[in-house]
């Protein structure tokens, strides 16, 4: 699908930006300490050596071809910030290098080591194809270099076949029920039997959406203005908040943190549209990505993920009212994945996500009624203090994708007591997009002394 989906003016890739804090004594070299040792690493795990078969146009779609010698040259490259060296010019090159589709006629990724900062933070900036992975993949893939251990100085780069082999998870083998034909046979007929259950499932969910009025079902978004055709030109906007702060807020308001994030997302939204005098009668309706992964398995590549709608409350000027909406519809699509398999969740992902694919059609997107209007997704990062050869991991912060009728992504990732928020928007279509950190900070306010009345 991502292959498919994918021309100049819609890459799809997915890419984070990560900031270390070098250890003390070596500040002044350490951008070039961490090239030179990524350099070092010529061997690449098989995920990283594939790229869509000659002719990449025709078979590319269907069938993989894997390069043996990478080059190195291209995929991993170092960069300096221009003066004065501010957050500002390094958000500046991601948004610049996050336009630009990857070349499928080698391995899609690229590693960007930028030093220049002033405040002497290091930062790397990844891009992989989202054919190779999917949110929770591409972090899992940066923590499996990275270490607890601030003292030591044995961490490698991501693509390193040892890091995958060290750290597989025991029992894969076991779990997979092995690759003979009665396992096939077994597996096929479990699939068939998946598939024959689509109907019922999908009379669930209609019976579901008859009794619930706040379960939000593909088509029912208002337009906006992030739902229209789009350029090819990326703007890309990060800002961080701890994790503890907004875990404070989820715990005395009985909610998720889940819920607090979105609505914070549903403030800022609406407060950015007003500023644009944009802001429909309806209200906003975001999909919101959610794993299929089961307890324990390997989550370092491939994609699995299925997908659900909320209802964003932004026709709610209380955000009270606001955060209530927003609970009740999560909580409806949460009772919708209960309620059927995992295979059955996909498919339901799937019809969720379908419209899109749709984009490039002549007068589509302006034509259609959205299937919705923001993705906001929430990616799970690393718990406590993580270090590379004794370098602190600051910050992790998700880049994304926009699409034609998708203008605008929020995805988050977490650290330690960080929550990273990442925007990526079109930049034609979505101005001021920075603007949008104000009103989260300041939704985020509103929801704390909700909290503290």
């Amino acid at each position: 699908m991502f292959l498919l989906a994918e021309s100049r003016e819609h890459p799809m890739h997915v890419g984070g930006l990560q900031l270390f804090v070098p250890p003390p004594g070596e500040e002044e070299d350490f951008g070039a300490t961490v090239y030179d040792t990524l350099a070092e690493h010529t061997d690449v795990y098989k995920l990283l050596r594939k790229h869509p078969a000659d002719p990449v146009n025709v078979l590319g779609n269907t069938w993989w071809s894997y390069d043996d010698d990478i080059d190195f040259e291209y995929h991993l490259r170092r960069a300096v910030l221009p003066k004065p060296g501010r957050v500002r010019e390094l958000l500046k090159y991601v948004s610049l290098n996050h336009s630009s589709p990857l070349d499928r006629h080698r391995p899609m990724w690229e590693f960007h080591v930028i030093e220049g900062l002033k405040d002497g933070r290091v930062a790397i900036y990844s891009k992989i194809h989202h054919s190779l992975v999917d949110g929770v993949s591409a972090l899992k893939l940066m923590d499996k270099s990275l270490t607890s251990d601030p003292d030591a100085r044995d961490s490698g780069a991501f693509w390193d076949p040892e890091l995958f082999e060290r750290r597989k998870p025991r029992g894969d083998l076991e779990k997979s029920g092995g690759s003979g034909p009665l396992s096939l046979l077994s597996s096929g007929v479990r699939a068939a039997g998946e598939v024959a259950g689509f109907g019922p499932a999908v009379a669930k969910i209609g019976l579901r959406k008859f009794r619930e009025h706040n379960l939000v079902l593909p088509l029912e978004a208002p337009r906006t203005m992030f739902n229209v055709p789009i350029g090819g030109a990326r703007r890309f906007a990060a800002q961080q908040w701890s994790l503890t702060r907004i875990r404070g807020v989820a715990k005395d308001l009985g909610v998720t943190l889940n819920d607090v994030v979105l609505a914070m997302c549903g403030g800022a939204l609406r407060s950015y549209l007003i500023d644009q005098n944009a802001l429909p009668d309806q209200p906003l309706v975001a999909m919101v990505p959610v794993s299929t992964r089961e307890a324990g398995a390997d989550s370092s590549e491939g994609n699995a993920v299925t997908s659900v709608l909320c209802n964003l409350g932004t026709d709610q000027p209380d955000a009270e009212r606001r955060l209530a909406t927003i609970t009740d519809s999560m909580n409806q699509s949460k009772a919708v994945l209960r309620d059927i398999s995992p295979l059955q969740a996909l498919g339901y992902g799937a019809a969720v996500m379908a419209p899109l694919l749709f984009g490039q059609v002549p007068g589509y997107v302006r034509a259609a009624p959205p299937p919705f209007n923001v993705i906001i997704s929430n990616v799970p990062g690393p718990k406590e203090e993580k270090y590379w050869n004794g370098a602190r991991l600051d910050g992790v912060y998700p880049a994304s994708i926009v699409t034609d009728g998708l203008a605008l992504n929020i995805t988050l990732a977490s650290n330690a007591d960080n929550l990273n928020f990442g925007l990526i928007g079109c930049r034609r279509t979505v101005p001021s997009l920075q603007r949008i950190l104000t009103h989260l900070d300041n939704a985020l306010e509103e929801l704390e002394k909700l909290a503290d009345r």
